[in-house]
């Protein structure tokens, strides 16, 4: 309980502000007057004990991750990202509306990660060549890492969420994007020979995408790498004997 005098009150709130104290800003609705003086209860927290409100959120995406990669999107609740997250369920929902916007957040992390990864370890390769080879490989050991961006690009009964369209949209827009600037930069350096690449880039997309159910239920990391060696090699080379 702090006694503040009536006159001086908004002054005595803005030394508290200035202080290493947080007072808390709805405090103005805990006055109670008394004679000369206004009693208040105030919440007053040490400002090193306060979690900034963006690294509170980022830890919370974080471990609802963990835990969506764990159960899925179904069978995850509210109840145990709070737990995990070691915070009541009511601080969930003051970061986020619902359990969709938690998994939106975690899937928009992911994609994040990728699209960082990818500008490390392949755009970053010289030869258009080795590039492309190297985006296979990345592209599809990473989207089998990231279980909750491929459920939401792949999955059906994440179709219904109001983000998972544009998410797929955007997510086949970069893929073709990244492969026909590859292709463009290998017949301007004469390594490849490809009369139209974005149609090109559109065919290779696709084959991508249908090689992933088999490749990812190959459990032996050899076992999947020298699949990944064979499907480029067709890629490259096709079944014609030169």
């Amino acid at each position: 309980m702090i006694f503040v005098s009536r006159e001086p009150l908004k002054g005595s709130l803005e030394r508290f502000k200035g202080s290493t104290f947080f007072v808390k800003k709805s405090v103005k609705n805990l006055f109670i007057k008394f004679g000369h003086y206004t009693f208040a209860s105030i919440l007053i927290i040490k400002r090193e004990m306060i979690i900034p409100k963006d690294d509170a959120k980022a830890k919370i995406v974080e471990i609802a991750r963990e835990i969506f990669t764990r159960f899925g999107f179904k069978k995850t609740t509210m109840e145990e990202i709070a737990v995990a997250s070691r915070k009541g369920k009511s601080s969930i929902y003051y970061y986020f509306n619902s359990k969709e916007d938690v998994f939106k957040a975690v899937v928009e992390r992911e994609a994040e990660e990728m699209r960082d990864e990818l500008k490390v370890q392949v755009l970053s390769i010289e030869d258009p060549v080795d590039r492309l080879k190297a985006f296979f490989a990345f592209r599809l050991k990473k989207l089998k890492e990231l279980s909750n961006y491929y459920a939401a690009l792949r999955s059906e009964y994440l179709s219904h969420l109001e983000f998972v369209e544009k998410i797929r949209k955007n997510f086949d827009q970069e893929e073709i994007k990244v492969v026909k600037q590859i292709l463009e930069d290998g017949v301007e350096k004469e390594k490849f020979v490809v009369d139209d690449p974005a149609l090109s880039a559109v065919a290779i997309v696709t084959a991508l995408k249908g090689l992933e159910v088999p490749l990812f239920l190959s459990r032996e990391k050899s076992n999947m790498e020298s699949r990944i060696d064979n499907l480029i090699n067709f890629l490259f080379y096709g079944i014609v004997k030169r």
